[in-house]
């Protein structure tokens, strides 16, 4: 697998984690709070790849 694949499933697994933890808690679903909650998750899910390399040091 290369680099850029492996970065790639991890942040799809942390957004899939975090995605799946935003529609538990909220109490309605709708397009706009399933909308935020995604876009939300994907910016959550690409600062815990980022921050998990930083102190992996690579």
């Amino acid at each position: 697998m290369g680099r850029a694949a492996a970065v790639a499933a991890e942040v799809l697994a942390w957004w899939l984690l975090l995605t799946g933890a935003w529609l538990v808690l909220i109490s309605t679903v709708d397009a706009l709070e399933y909308l935020v909650g995604a876009s939300a998750a994907l910016l959550a899910a690409v600062a815990a790849q980022a921050a998990r390399r930083a102190m992996s040091g690579r």
